[in-house]
């Protein structure tokens, strides 16, 4: 079986010339792949991605505003569930970034400068997952998937579970007893901790605050919302197959990401 003749592809480079050979290398490794969107920093790469949702992402390691390793978890966190996941070529000058990307399950790892003998390995890769891809139906690997990239990402030792937690609340600070937190939700450089009378920051990372959370109590549903199990009313499907849940004592509805849906299965 041939490769799908419109598989579509982003390229995600900073540098305008590396960009301009990538697409060279691949035009003539694979005149049918469609380049339908080019970007040059890491912020914009994950927008375009998701809004194009191209068959291949080709991304940069070193990018201006996000790396393109976080590229990638940002992207298969939010990747629409009526598209297949994308596959996943890192390119870089920087071999040490190697562990780190198959860990995300990339498809290949390609060291600039990229010769025409070595993107010819990674196109007959890629038209092999392809094929593979086309002969069966997509099966939720992409739930598997984030559980693994963040099984494998490094991160904080897992401590003692918090009772309480200091928090934020306009000049003042307060101390939260855990029991009374409904959700967390990430921001730019905070985390939010919202409880039935207010909210307020924690300066502390998902991930630091995930390992000292009791997983039987909170239940992670988005890369950035971690809620209470007991505050999930009712979790319901749009029009466009995204589920989200109504809570019990807020009026706010929080989304559930793609990689997360695996947890309401039933429904």
């Amino acid at each position: 079986m041939s490769a799908p003749a419109a598989a579509s592809a982003l390229i995600a480079e900073d540098e305008p010339l590396l960009a301009a050979e990538l697409k060279k290398l691949l035009k003539e490794a694979w005149p049918e792949l469609r380049i339908v969107v080019e970007a040059s920093d890491g912020v914009s790469a994950a927008a375009l991605a998701l809004d194009a949702t191209p068959d291949v992402l080709f991304l940069d390691i070193k990018m201006p505003g996000q790396t393109g390793l976080a590229v990638a978890e940002a992207v298969i966190d939010e990747w629409p569930e009526t598209r297949p996941t994308p596959l996943i070529v890192f390119v870089t000058a920087y071999d040490e970034y190697a562990v780190a990307a198959f860990e995300r399950q990339a498809v290949d790892y390609l060291l600039k400068p990229v010769t025409p003998e070595r993107i010819a390995r990674t196109v007959q890769r890629l038209q092999a997952r392809l094929d593979e891809r086309a002969s069966r139906p997509a099966d939720g690997d992409l739930a598997l998937l984030l559980r693994r990239l963040q099984s494998l990402a490094p991160g904080a030792p897992r401590g003692e579970r918090l009772d309480a937690i200091h928090v934020g609340v306009g000049s003042s600070v307060r101390i939260v007893p855990i029991d009374d937190v409904l959700f967390f939700e990430a921001t730019d450089k905070y985390v939010g901790v919202h409880t039935r009378i207010d909210e307020g920051l924690i300066r502390m990372s998902m991930r630091d605050l995930l390992a000292r959370l009791d997983p039987a109590v909170f239940l992670q549903v988005h890369r950035g919302t971690v809620v209470r199990r007991s505050q999930i009313a009712m979790a319901t499907r749009d029009e466009s197959g995204r589920l989200s849940l109504k809570l019990r004592d807020t009026p706010r509805v929080l989304g559930v990401s793609r990689a997360f849906v695996h947890h309401f299965r039933a429904m």
